[in-house]
């Protein structure tokens, strides 16, 4: 029984560690970061508008839904006492679910939901690389 439960133990930390390691490689570089974190109240209003919309395809809005619940949730992937990674792995996932929007329902269903300024939507652009994808 002790080694099963070293072994679920092990297994559950290199699952964790194997989620920390693909945030660091998706995570926004330079100042870019702090620019997703400015712009998450509008990244959040843009989620639940597309995940409402009917028009979209119903794989993108079940992963916007996915992504509203993990953000709702109180526990993260990283603790926020970790620096750096710590407040920043929902800025992370929310870009990556947001490069599949992108790529499954185009940049033009992104944009007519954007609730924000245009600069404010340039700046997700830029963050997201969402202007490289192709719908």
């Amino acid at each position: 029984m002790g080694e099963l439960l070293l072994g679920l133990g092990g297994a559950l930390l290199l699952t964790w560690l194997v989620l920390i390691a693909a945030l660091l490689v998706a995570r926004p570089r330079g100042g870019l970061l702090r620019e997703a974190v400015r712009l998450l109240p509008d990244v959040l209003r843009l989620i639940r508008r597309l995940a409402a919309d009917r028009t979209l395809p119903r794989g993108v809005r079940v992963r916007l839904g996915l992504l509203l619940a993990y953000l709702a949730l109180p526990i993260d992937l990283v603790p926020d006492f970790i620096p750096v990674l710590g407040y920043a792995d929902d800025a992370i996932v929310v870009t990556a679910v947001l490069r599949g929007v992108v790529r499954r329902a185009g940049l033009d269903a992104v944009r007519a939901h954007w609730p924000g300024t245009d600069d404010g939507f340039a700046a997700l652009v830029r963050l997201t690389r969402l202007g490289s994808a192709t719908p």
